[in-house]
C-alpha cells in the first residue's frame, strides 16, 4: 500500500502557521488599530504608520528569507518568526510612547517576514512539480482560516478578559503551535529523504520539466516579472490597507460585534475562494484568474464606498473576502509556473520584496485620507481604481511560462 506523500505533511505544516501569522498579522491589524487607539490613546495615523512599518521590514527581509530557506531549509526562519511574532504582540498593551508602538510592530514585522506566504512557497517550491498550484493554494487556506477566527477571538477576547490578557494568550498560543512544526515537520527537499517531487516513484512518472536557473537581473527584466509585481503590489496594497482597517470602517455601520461577523462572514468567503482555487489552480490560466480576482475586488469597494447601507456592507465585504486570499496566494503561483523550481526563492524573494514595499503603504494610506476627510468614502473610491489598474497588468503581463525559455 502506498503511502501519502510526506510533501503533503508540509502543505498541512504551512497551513497551520499560516493560521497564526495571518491571525496576528494581516487579520490582527484592525484589532490592534482598534485596541491601542481605544484603550491606550494613539490616534489611528500613528497605529496605521507602526502598520506600515511592519510591512516595510517584513518587505525588505524577503530576499533575505527566501535565500535562506533556500540554502538551510524552513526550520530557522519559521522558529525566529514564532517568537518575533509572540513578542510583537506580546509589547503592544504596555506602550506607552510612540516609539513604543513602532517597535512593537518592528518586531512583529520580523515575524511576519518568517512566516509569509514567500517562507510557504519557498518551503514547498522543492517539494511538487505537477501539483504545485494546488499545494501552493492549500497551504494558504491557513489564511482564510485566520480570516474566520483570527479577529472574533481577538476581539472577543478582549472583551472578555481585556487587552493585556488576551495578547498574552495569542503570544503563547504562537510559540506553542509553531515551534514544534519547525522542529519536527519541516524539512528542505525530498531527496534528503530519498523522494523525489509529487511523491512520483521515478522521474519516468510525470513530465516534470528540468527547471532552468534564472539570476535576478534576468528575472527581473522580463516583462512577465514587472507585471507580477505591478499588479500584486497594487493589489496587496489595496487588500491590507482595507484589512488592517476593516474593523473601524465596519463599526459605525454594524457596531462593535457586528464588525467582527462581517470580518468572520469576509473570511468564510476567502475560504471558498481559496478552496476553488486550491481545486482548479492547476487546470487554469491564473492570469486570467488573477484578472478577474482583481475586477472583482474593485468593484467591491465600489459597493461599500457608494452604499453605506448594512446589508450593503455585508454582501460587498463577502464579494471584497472571495478575493482576498487568491491574491495573495496567486503571485507566487504565477512566479513558480513562470520560472520554474530552481530559482523561486530568488526570484519571488525579490518580487515579493517589492509587493509587500508596495502594500506596506496601504494602512498608512487609509489612515491619512480617512483623518483629512474625516471618512472612508474617498480611500475606497481611490482603491478600487487602483485595484482596475491591477487587474491591467495582471493581463497584460504576458502568459506563456518562461521556465522552458532560456534565460537571456
Amino acid at each position: 500500500m502506498r503511502t501519502m506523500f510526506y510533501g503533503w505533511r508540509i502543505v498541512a505544516a504551512c497551513m497551520l502557521f499560516v493560521t497564526v501569522s495571518w491571525s496576528l498579522g494581516i487579520f490582527g491589524m484592525g484589532v490592534y488599530i482598534y485596541a491601542l487607539t481605544s484603550f491606550q490613546g494613539f490616534s489611528v495615523t500613528t497605529v496605521s504608520t507602526a502598520v506600515t512599518a511592519a510591512y516595510i521590514l517584513s518587505a525588505l527581509l524577503s530576499v533575505s528569507v527566501g535565500k535562506t530557506i533556500a540554502k538551510n531549509g524552513p526550520r530557522l526562519v519559521v522558529a525566529v518568526g514564532a517568537v518575533a511574532m509572540a513578542t510583537g504582540v506580546l509589547l503592544m498593551p504596555y506602550c506607552t510612547e510612540k516609539w513604543h508602538v513602532i517597535g512593537s510592530f518592528l518586531v512583529l514585522g520580523l515575524g511576519m517576514a518568517c512566516l509569509s506566504t514567500n517562507t510557504v512557497g519557498s518551503t514547498l517550491a522543492p517539494w511538487f512539480e505537477r501539483f504545485q498550484g494546488r499545494a501552493m493554494s492549500t497551504s494558504m487556506l491557513g489564511a482564510s482560516i485566520a480570516g474566520m477566527i483570527g479577529t472574533p477571538l481577538l476581539m472577543s477576547g478582549i472583551k472578555v478578559w481585556g487587552f493585556q490578557t488576551t495578547f498574552l494568550i495569542a503570544a503563547i498560543a504562537a510559540v506553542t503551535l509553531v515551534l514544534p512544526l519547525a522542529g519536527f515537520v519541516l524539512k528542505r527537499r525530498p531527496q534528503d529523504m530519498g523522494l523525489l517531487p509529487d511523491g512520483m516513484e521515478s522521474l519516468k512518472d510525470g513530465q516534470t520539466p528540468v527547471s532552468i536557473q534564472w539570476s535576478l537581473q534576468q528575472a527581473a527584466a522580463t516583462w512577465q516579472f514587472k507585471t507580477v509585481v505591478v499588479a500584486f503590489g497594487l493589489g496587496l496594497l489595496v487588500q491590507v490597507g482595507f484589512l488592517s482597517h476593516h474593523v473601524p470602517i465596519a463599526i459605525p455601520v454594524l457596531g462593535v460585534e457586528g464588525a467582527a461577523t462581517v470580518v468572520f462572514a469576509g473570511g468564510v468567503s476567502s475560504l471558498i475562494g481559496r478552496l476553488l482555487l486550491a481545486r482548479y489552480a492547476d487546470h487554469l490560466d491564473v492570469r486570467l484568474v488573477g484578472t478577474a480576482v482583481l475586477l472583482i475586488a474593485a468593484i467591491s469597494l465600489l459597493g461599500l464606498a457608494m452604499l453605506p447601507l448594512t446589508w450593503a456592507f455585508v454582501m460587498f465585504s463577502i464579494t471584497y473576502g472571495l478575493t482576498c486570499g487568491n491574491v495573495t496566494t496567486l503571485s507566487p503561483i504565477i512566479v513558480r509556473r513562470e520560472f520554474g523550481a530552481a530559482s523561486f526563492g530568488i526570484i519571488y524573494g525579490f518580487a515579493a520584496a517589492f509587493i509587500q514595499l508596495t502594500m506596506a503603504f496601504g494602512p498608512t494610506i487609509y489612515g491619512v485620507v480617512r483623518d483629512v476627510f474625516g471618512g472612508y468614502v474617498p480611500v475606497l473610491l481611490l482603491c478600487a481604481a487602483l485595484n482596475m489598474i491591477a487587474a491591467g497588468a495582471a493581463f497584460l503581463g504576458g502568459r506563456h511560462p518562461l521556465v522552458h525559455q532560456k534565460p537571456q
